[in-house]
């Protein structure tokens, strides 16, 4: 056999450590489905001096020098996170001839197109299997089993730690609150959940995998963001009695030749395949002209399903330097309209507390009338003899948010109406 080709790291943190040792325990097997044999050769890390399972001291390092300088390096995995100073040494390990592989979500998000043309000037590879999904394979079915169709649609659920929240509220009747703190207990949430509550994210796996469905370039800018901090154990409750489970959703669409991309909580029927997706699983559904609808579910999150990920595109790489394979044309990107918040069309979910008189329900469908809005359903849940008021939800039709939004700003001042509790899309 032939010598080895050499891969180093950049990070070996949790993902990098289920890498370094799926490398070691697999590879025998790897090197039979290669050719070659796969060599670490380097892991760049923040302390030098602190041992790691499975790494020899004089293969640990600080210096990304290092890693560009050994000429047995071949392939590049960037395992660090966060968007610098890992763009600015993917860029560096590109212009140096690497392939690279990375599970950086934020950096492709961001910055994918740049370096994806860094990766052609160069004629190697950038793949990013682990960026979406965890161990879902969602990337290289865009790239190529379902490049034949003309994709309109991509739903997923996309982050474990609010799909993990959501659930526990949901099977255990916990608040936001008290689901957080067992997330943040069990290590599905970090101590500052921002990223995942607010829905940031989802929203940089969604852009990736518009890009990569419809073909144009959408940064997470465009993704319209909720996250799922307003959702309450009422609004848990009620939906599950109208026949919905609440997710936070992810979608990319086409309509009429323009991009809507949301992340936002959102009630799906409990009939669909996506709303059956609990805990911290992950779940891409994909909607093409020749394949009907896909849905892939799996881990979305943890060492070893991201470790299958990444070493699936180091993999994927070795076999094309054994075969001295140059890498294929990189996909031509089209120019797309992406849509305001405002001209969304959906039906919404309203929750709101109202006087409980005759009248009420005339008054404010008469607001929602004048504006276009239609009322599908109305449902009142609680009552409040002492306050004389009642807890009601609407549901409406499809329409645009921005008639509604200016329908519940009325509402919201009218006497009748207490509060407008929250306000949630609807899927389908």
């Amino acid at each position: 056999m032939s010598d080895p080709i050499g891969v180093s790291l950049l990070g070996a943190g949790n993902v990098g450590a289920g890498v370094i040792r799926a490398l070691t325990a697999g590879s025998e097997r790897y090197a039979a489905a290669v050719g070659r044999r796969l060599e670490l050769r380097h892991a760049l890390v923040r302390d030098a001096s602190r041992a790691r399972e499975g790494l020899e001291p004089h293969q640990l390092t600080t210096d990304l020098d290092v890693v560009l300088g050994d000429d047995a390096t071949s392939i590049v995995v960037e395992l660090m996170g966060g968007e610098e100073p890992a763009r600015s040494y993917i860029a560096e390990a590109l212009g140096s001839g690497r392939h690279v592989v990375t599970a950086n979500k934020e950096v492709i998000a961001k910055h994918g197109a740049a370096l994806r043309d860094l990766a052609a000037e160069g004629g190697v590879r950038l793949l990013y299997e682990a960026s979406v999904g965890g161990g879902i394979p969602i990337i290289s079915p865009l790239f190529r089993d379902l490049l034949a169709n003309d994709i309109t649609a991509v739903t997923a659920i996309i982050n474990g730690t609010t799909n993990y929240m959501l659930t526990a509220m949901t099977q255990d009747g916990a608040d936001y609150a008290d689901a957080l703190a067992d997330a943040q207990r069990l290590g599905y949430a970090e101590p500052d959940p921002t990223a995942d509550v607010e829905g940031h994210d989802a929203a940089f796996k969604l852009a990736i995998l518009c890009g990569l469905a419809f073909h144009v370039e959408v940064g997470p800018e465009d993704v319209v963001q909720r996250g799922i901090t307003q959702v309450t154990a009422r609004d848990i409750r009620y939906a599950s009695t109208l026949g919905y489970a609440i997710k936070l959703l992810a979608e990319g669409r086409l309509v009429d030749g323009e991009l809507l991309a949301s992340v936002q909580p959102t009630l799906i029927a409990r009939d669909e395949p996506l709303s059956k997706v609990d805990g911290v699983l992950n779940a891409v559904q994909v909607e093409g002209d020749l394949v009907g609808r896909v849905v892939l579910e799996g881990p979305g999150a943890g060492a070893a399903p991201t470790s299958s990920a990444v070493l699936a595109d180091v993999l994927d790489i070795a076999r094309d330097i054994v075969a001295e394979r140059r890498p294929p044309p990189p996909q031509a990107y089209r120019s797309m309209r992406v849509r305001s918040p405002g001209e969304h069309h959906a039906r919404r979910y309203v929750r709101m507390t109202v006087a409980d008189r005759p009248g009420v329900l005339g008054e404010i469908g008469t607001a929602l009338g004048a504006r276009g809005v239609s009322i599908a359903s109305v449902v009142q849940f609680e009552v409040d003899e002492d306050a004389r008021t009642a807890e009601i939800v609407l549901t409406t039709h499809t329409g645009p948010g921005e008639a509604l939004e200016s329908a519940l700003a009325e509402i919201a001042a009218a006497e009748v109406v207490v509060e407008v509790g929250n306000v949630l899309a609807m899927a389908g």
